[in-house]
């Protein structure tokens, strides 16, 4: 099982943006030692608890940081920009890290309305357009005819080996259009709890090979959290459970509370039946648990690649779970 790493720069009650940012350059290094596949990071625009707002700069950062890991995006939120600079952007990011680069797009707009209409300076967003965009950033990155009016530009630097392109989604729409256009799809299961398995199989089933991809190509992105014991780990999701229960009612905090805040929090009966509905989005225990749970998942989806995404309020905690589950799936023994 190949595992990767979607990080969010999210921040803990209490930490700069700043200090977020820091630890995500930590963590890419952290995984790339450790033997991850890839390593992502996200955008989110007006966010109080996500510092990820502009991955094409933080991915500059990171393939500086780093050596031999793939880098990428999870995602740019394309509906919101030019295919053409989109392009340019992650043609340049794979001129400095050459054969390192993913670019992960997607449609959803990473942000609240007010933060869509400031991005395009007041322009409605044109998600309809979506599919449209796809193949404009494909005709850009591989040189190839754009339609008019932009016939004849081309997008530079000039590579050998563009970045890949990956779909990202958590739809059967976004599934069906992955199939369509040809390329690799990655379903969000931390934002879709419910589904995964059928997606991918009509992702497989209506899979159309193309020149960027010729056979089916998928991976699960998860919520996930790994500790000694089902019990800590338990304990840890315990500020995750909180952070989405808080966010799924509007509640606006300053980051993600610690353990024993979440711990103390005395739940209603919807509050508890919420948490409940999100623990669908995630994968949470020890390592014997995590690696079934692991196991079992990528044999419903159809799948080889799992892509974690886990907050927690202590980073160390953190950086330990990426250890821990690395030792659990095989990847590389304890340091």
């Amino acid at each position: 099982m190949k595992l990767s790493i979607l990080d969010q720069s999210p921040l803990s009650e209490g930490q700069s943006a700043m200090k977020a940012l820091q630890e995500t350059v930590e963590l890419a290094q952290w995984a790339e030692e450790l033997g991850y596949e890839r390593f992502w990071v996200s955008e989110h625009h007006d966010a109080d608890t996500l510092a990820g707002s502009s991955p094409e700069v933080l991915l500059g950062h990171l393939a500086a940081k780093t050596n031999s890991i793939r880098l990428g995006s999870g995602g740019v939120m394309l509906t919101h920009y030019s295919a053409y600079k989109v392009a340019e952007n992650f043609k340049v990011l794979s001129a400095l890290a050459p054969e390192r680069i993913d670019l992960g797009v997607g449609r959803a707009p990473g942000g609240m309305p007010r933060a869509s209409f400031a991005l395009s300076n007041g322009r409605k967003r044109e998600k309809d357009r979506f599919p449209e965009q796809i193949d404009d950033v494909l005709a850009y990155l591989y040189d190839q005819p754009v339609p008019h009016p932009y016939s004849g530009v081309r997008a530079t630097p000039a590579l050998e080996v563009p970045p890949d392109v990956w779909l990202l989604g958590s739809s059967p729409s976004s599934a069906a259009l992955a199939a369509q256009k040809g390329l690799p799809y990655v379903f969000a299961k931390f934002i879709n709890g419910d589904g995964g398995p059928d997606e991918l199989a009509e992702y497989r089933r209506t899979f159309q090979p193309s020149s960027h991809l010729k056979e089916p190509k998928s991976a699960v992105a998860v919520f996930l959290v790994c500790a000694e014991t089902d019990e800590e780990a338990d304990f840890l999701a315990g500020s995750l459970d909180l952070s989405l229960m808080m966010t799924g009612q509007g509640i606006r905090s300053t980051g993600t509370p610690s353990p024993e805040k979440a711990a103390a929090y005395s739940y209603g009966k919807f509050e508890r039946m919420h948490v409940e509905e999100n623990r669908k989005r995630m994968i949470v225990g020890g390592p014997d648990t995590v690696r079934t749970q692991l196991e079992e998942l990528a044999e419903k989806c159809g799948t080889d690649e799992i892509m974690a995404v886990t907050i927690l309020f202590d980073f160390e905690k953190k950086k330990r779970s990426f250890q821990l589950l690395a030792e659990a799936v095989g990847n590389k023994k304890l340091l």
